[in-house]
């Protein structure tokens, strides 16, 4: 088949850094086409996916990060450039709303941030004309109202990943500076359980440097190494040596990326057991989970489990090419069920919570 990809007008796909949205597509528009179909991409001109992206995108705008102005433009042009598709897969906010695009052409979205108030709102208007994939049951649960038409898990490429040893002497904290990533919590547990935190976080949002400068910076001690924002390459090193990667999440997150990656390197993950956390970490396999109270106690304990099984789970639920596979079989029967006159309200695809 022939599948239109549209992502985010702010950052390229793949991501240099931070960029959890840009690297799920990515990995989709890699594995779409190692599976032997055409991938169109709609994405910022300066990206680095090996597909053909379309003409006419823009740059991405990093600094214009959340402007409608920004994504509305960008979504018209993605729609202009994705007219001769067998399916498109939105992976905005905007897009699926666009009354110029072509009604003939089976839409997906995915939902990848919360289920606030106002996205459902947004996601209830969307399942009118298009199917809907949330990315964790939990995200789902928080907004029965929108009508989900599959649950899929990310996935990565994990041949990409190496496999650490586990013997760097650290903790490890990857993720953002704000207070529901857990870096304050983190720190913390670290000093609790008496063991070196090594911290890599992105920090260029007006309120992730304030995060960092009035909060985490004056309590910064000899227990703690701050590394800053890294690329993929020294993240997984970072990851990989690490004694136990720590995800003490403050948010329902409706999916961490981070702790798939971590388990893909080997390394096992302690975090509260809250949003996705559940449906990724298998508690006494590939991590503990549980309370603020007893995470320093979890440590000890994560540390002896086996890295080879933090790898092969990943393997097992969240390759990219599982992802993949459950994408396309859904697109599949979106297709099918299509009609020349267009896709009806709702798809009719069974739900699968």
């Amino acid at each position: 088949m022939r599948i239109g990809l549209i992502a985010g007008p702010w950052i390229p796909v793949p991501p240099p850094a931070y960029g959890g949205t840009e690297r799920v597509v990515d990995t989709l528009a890699r594995g779409f086409t190692a599976a032997g179909h055409e991938v169109l991409l709609a994405a910022p001109s300066d990206s680095t996916c090996p597909v053909p992206v379309i003409d006419g995108m823009r740059p991405s705008t990093p600094d214009d990060m959340g402007f409608t102005l920004s994504e509305f433009s960008h979504v018209i042009r993605a729609y202009q450039g994705l007219q001769d598709v067998d399916i498109i897969h939105d992976h905005t906010l905007a897009g699926p709303l666009y009354l110029h695009r072509p009604d003939h052409i089976p839409l997906v979205t995915t939902i990848h941030g919360p289920l606030t108030i106002q996205a459902t709102d947004i996601y209830r208007a969307i399942a009118r004309k298009g199917a809907i994939i949330a990315i964790s049951r939990d995200q789902a649960s928080h907004a029965p109202e929108v009508p989900v038409t599959r649950v899929i898990h990310h996935g990565m490429d994990i041949r990409s990943v190496p496999v650490g040893t586990g013997r760097g002497g650290y903790l490890c904290f990857v993720g953002r500076s704000c207070p529901d990533k857990g870096l304050l919590e983190a720190i913390m547990i670290a000093r609790q359980a008496g063991i070196p935190l090594r911290i890599a976080v992105k920090m260029r949002e007006p309120d992730e440097v304030d995060y960092f400068r009035d909060v985490i910076e004056p309590m910064l001690g000899p227990n703690e190494d701050f590394v800053g924002e890294v690329d993929n390459a020294a993240k997984y090193r970072l990851m990989g040596e690490a004694i136990v990667f720590l995800n003490p999440i403050q948010w329902s997150e409706p999916f961490g990326l981070v702790m798939i990656e971590a388990l893909a390197t080997g390394t096992p993950v302690v975090g509260t057991l809250i949003g996705s956390a559940p449906e990724i970490v298998e508690h006494g396999r590939t991590g503990w989970l549980g309370s603020m109270e007893q995470l320093a106690g979890f440590v000890e304990a994560a540390a002896g489990l086996s890295r080879a099984d933090c790898r092969a789970a990943v393997l097992e639920r969240f390759s990219m090419e599982r992802m993949v596979a459950d994408h396309l079989q859904l697109f599949t029967e979106l297709i099918d069920a299509s009609t020349p006159a267009g896709v009806p309200d709702a798809p009719r695809v069974h739900q699968n919570l």
